[in-house]
């Protein structure tokens, strides 16, 4: 287990705690099936903020893990959310093997995911997978193991296009149908936050912080957004509910912007 004198992958020592223990746990309950253990999102990209970012990691495994492996886990991750310790709710992960990362997942295929408050659950790695798969590459943090590059090859701006495509035109498109779910001013923020990161590697076949891709959008776009992009700022820890109407033209301006680009 890391000592707390020589573990500080981040400059948050209650983040750091939570990660030290779930290093140790993860190795202590898989051993030599622990290829590298990593940590991406908004702590490996400068943009956490205390209150509400998510701890994000992701364990690779030199094979699949076996179904006693992932109860071990389980039972592990449900401790954690009882341990008291600030940021365990927050976690938030995937254990993947080593081949899932060079080649097409099958479809159908779930992985055992950290899903904060919820537990370790079996997911499907959905389209943004190629999105965190460069995130991880480029910029995660090593808490064990080799460097990612080592372990991951370079996704090009053209997949990470073809991904926010797949994903803006897909799932936002149908959240249109049934945006009820929205109407808090933290999840507008969430959605509009979301929309500028997704124009941002439309424009640039980068990936970068919401933050970063709010202060580009407010110069980059139409004036009418520059407003409501500053009230997602704002609204980015407020639950109150509001009229949904200017969220909802950027997210369909958005994916305007997407079909523009997509295949024909």
């Amino acid at each position: 287990m890391p000592g707390d004198a020589e573990f500080h992958p981040t400059s948050y020592p209650e983040v750091n705690a939570v990660l030290a223990l779930l290093l140790s746990e993860v190795r202590a309950l898989i051993g030599e099936q622990l290829l590298g253990m990593y940590l991406n999102g908004s702590l490996s990209l400068g943009a956490f903020e205390p209150g509400s970012s998510d701890i994000d990691f992701l364990v690779i495994t030199v094979e699949a893990l076996t179904n006693e492996q992932v109860r071990a886990l389980s039972d592990m991750h449900a401790r954690l959310l009882t341990s008291g310790l600030g940021y365990a709710t927050r976690l938030e992960g995937f254990y993947l093997p080593q081949a899932v990362l060079r080649h097409p997942t099958p479809a159908n295929t779930s992985y055992p995911c950290s899903a904060q408050t919820k537990g370790l659950l079996l997911v499907e790695l959905g389209s943004d997978w190629v999105i965190q798969r460069h995130l991880v590459r480029e910029s995660a943090i090593v808490l064990w193991g080799p460097s990612p590059q080592m372990l991951l090859d370079v996704v090009l701006p053209g997949e990470l296009r073809a991904a926010v495509i797949e994903q803006v035109t897909g799932f936002w498109k149908q959240q249109l149908e049934h945006p009820e779910w929205l109407r808090p001013r933290e999840e507008q923020a969430f959605a509009i936050l979301t929309m500028c990161r997704a124009l941002y590697t439309l424009a640039w076949g980068e990936v970068v912080s919401k933050q970063r891709a709010a202060a580009w959008a407010r110069e980059a776009l139409e004036a009418p957004w520059a407003q409501l992009i500053d009230r997602a700022l704002l609204w980015r820890h407020d639950s109150r509910a509001d009229d949904m109407t200017d969220m909802l033209n950027f997210v369909r301006y958005t994916i305007a912007r997407c079909q523009e680009q997509a295949p024909a």
